[in-house]
């Protein structure tokens, strides 16, 4: 049985990775090893986050006051939250890759810029690309023009020279 103090520590503790996350996901944990367990901790934290196992109650007590007090009516039942700090999406793609993987568990649904996403839409937001990719698509179209006009200035300074080179050979013919 848990003591008041291990229960407040573990509200408190919540309470601090919910302030600075980015995106909170309720997934169900229902058949999940350990070992399991531990390994989706991991992948989260390369991608910048945190997979908390939690009692519903406490969950309820940690998120009230924040702006993912909305996810308070998806706590039932065996529950874990899944947080990402820097980045929206690779938390979601990384837990949704991993449920594909072992085959177990679930999105149960997900809380974005205070909104409440259904668990069809919070595995949409795993499917999007990922801040690195959307620079990388974003610094791609903004250099795309430059590299047209890069492009065409050559080709027609390529077109002189042949030119030249071709009336300078008739010339000497």
């Amino acid at each position: 049985m848990a003591t008041k103090a291990f229960k407040e520590d573990k509200i408190k503790s919540i309470k601090e990775k919910i302030s600075k996350a980015q995106v909170a996901i309720v997934t169900e944990y229902k058949g999940f090893s350990v070992d399991e367990i531990t390994d989706l901790r991991r992948k989260l934290q390369k991608e910048d986050g945190d997979y908390t196992v939690t009692k519903n109650t406490l969950a309820k007590i940690a998120v009230k006051g924040t702006e993912y007090e909305i996810l308070t009516d998806c706590f039932k039942g065996p529950i874990a939250l899944a947080l990402g700090f820097k980045d929206q999406v690779s938390p979601a793609k990384a837990l949704s890759d991993f449920i594909k993987e072992v085959k177990k568990g679930e999105i149960i649904a997900a809380a974005l810029d205070g909104k409440l996403l259904s668990a069809d839409e919070a595995k949409a937001l795993a499917n999007l690309p990922s801040r690195e990719e959307l620079y990388a698509k974003m610094l791609g179209c903004i250099n795309s023009p430059a590299s047209g006009i890069a492009n065409a200035a050559n080709g027609v300074l390529t077109q002189l020279v042949r030119t030249m080179a071709a009336v300078r050979d008739a010339k000497t013919a």
